[in-house]
Parts: structure tokens; C-alpha cells; sequence
């Protein structure tokens, strides 16, 4: 119904950047509340960054507030997550998900959403 596919991990050295896309195809997305997460090896999925529809409400993960910045193109069905100031510990999966509901109050849990890609690997060396 709604596919997602996240693009733009690596390899890069702490201190540099990375800006990740997640395209979406199906359908229309313009309405979603769209999400990013990450997963480090051994532990849970973490929320990192939500958007609303309009794209003028966002909220970021305290690790990644004032690093990372997400924003969506609703024309192109993409949203981006630019990453700054990298460090190790920002080494995970980092998905992409979608969730039907445009003001959903549980952007930070990961059942709340609908659609997941399958995830790219960034790595941040020290």
C-alpha cells in the first residue's frame, strides 16, 4: 500500500554529516505523520525525529536536538534527515516509518506507525 525506502547511509567520520531520504510510493503521503528511528546493535528501537503534514511541527530525540533536522517534500513523497555533528553513538538502522494519522500523540513509539522501509545502516567512526 505505502512502500518506504531510506537511502544516504555510511561510513563517516565523527564530527561530519549525513543527510538521509526516505522516498515513499504507493500512494500519496502528504497527510502522514512521518517518523525517523534508529536501532544500534543489542538494543530497542529508538525514536529519533517526527514531522507533521505541514511540516512547520517537528520534535527530535534529545541526543539528536540542536544535531539533527528532519523535513519532508510532500510533492517529491520524501522526507530527509540531516544529521550534523555525528558521533559514534549515533551508529544504527535507521528507518523510516509513516502513520496514517496526521496528529498522532504517539510519534515516539514505533507501534504507532503504519509503514516501515527496511532501514540503512549509518556508522560513525571515532
Amino acid at each position: 500500500q505505502v512502500q518506504l525506502v531510506e537511502s544516504g547511509g555510511g561510513l563517516v567520520q565523527a564530527g561530519g554529516s549525513l543527510r538521509l531520504s526516505c522516498a515513499a510510493s504507493g500512494r500519496t503521503f502528504s497527510s502522514y505523520t512521518m517518523g525517523w528511528f534508529r536501532q544500534a546493535p543489542g538494543k530497542e528501537r529508538k525514536f529519533v525525529a517526527a514531522i507533521r503534514w505541514s511540516g512547520g511541527t517537528t520534535f527530535y530525540a534529545d541526543s539528536v536536538k540542536g544535531r539533527f533536522t528532519i523535513s519532508r517534500d510532500n510533492a517529491k513523497n520524501t522526507v530527509y534527515l540531516v544529521m550534523n555533528s555525528l558521533k559514534p553513538e549515533d551508529t544504527a538502522v535507521y528507518y523510516c516509518a509513516a502513520d496514517p494519522d496526521s496528529y498522532s500523540s504517539y510519534y515516539r513509539l514505533g507501534v504507532a506507525y503504519d509503514y516501515w522501509g527496511q532501514g540503512t545502516q549509518v556508522t560513525v567512526s571515532s
